[in-house]
């Protein structure tokens, strides 16, 4: 039986090499005209921000979708086409939305990630929104968020003091900002889930510090 003489690929081997540099060459095409450094990708990034926030407001969902697949294919160009771009906290995507999120307290751009509180039902809550790196905003329309007790002596929407608002299936409603969409749906799980009623925090969560689960 013949074998490949050394260094030499079989034809499994060629169909992959093939097949990787055919896909190294698409992501090459479709990255080809966004910025290939940091300094350059932020500010292209907060304009994008800009733009998916107007998109939001008037609830234009292909514009939507359309721009985050753009930030995605920026943090892909900058992360060296490698598509870990949350891998770390180096990585191209975690970088962008860092260095673009809204400062602590001020409610964010849609597509911004940034931390907030709202008052829902006279309960304080502290809201952390997802940009558009967020889990599941390369399908659903609207971005997650975190909410969290701000006094965790005071009844709060769970029993542990924190609550994620992931996997959102609601129509596109035109005119909300990322507080009001917050307030919108807590005060809907409020109605639903709790049945009007809030929650004692468990005690063996209610001294946890801040911003944990």
């Amino acid at each position: 039986m013949k074998t490949a003489p050394a260094g030499q690929l079989g034809f499994d081997g060629l169909l992959a090499s093939a097949a990787e540099q055919n896909h190294k060459r698409k992501v090459e095409r479709e990255t080809a005209h966004l910025p290939a450094t940091m300094a350059e990708g932020l500010a292209f990034f907060r304009l994008l921000i800009r733009q998916h926030h107007a998109a939001m407001l008037v609830a234009d969902v292909e514009t939507t979708m359309r721009l985050r697949k753009e930030a995605d294919l920026l943090a892909l160009r900058l992360n060296g086409d490698d598509s870990g771009i949350l891998a770390d906290k180096d990585s191209a995507g975690n970088v962008l939305a860092r260095e673009t999120a809204a400062a602590p307290g001020t409610v964010p751009l849609w597509g911004q990630e940034g931390e907030f509180t709202i008052t829902v039902n006279g309960t304080p809550i502290r809201i952390q929104m997802d940009g558009m790196f967020g889990i599941g905003c390369s399908y659903l329309y609207w971005p997650g968020f975190a909410a969290r007790a701000v006094d965790r002596e005071r009844p709060f929407i769970s029993e542990t003091g924190y609550r994620s608002f992931l996997g959102i299936h609601a129509e596109p409603l035109p005119g909300l900002t990322p507080d009001a969409f917050a307030e919108k749906l807590i005060a809907a799980h409020i109605a639903r889930a709790l049945r009007g009623k809030l929650v004692a925090i468990e005690p063996r969560y209610s001294h946890r510090r801040e911003g944990a689960p």
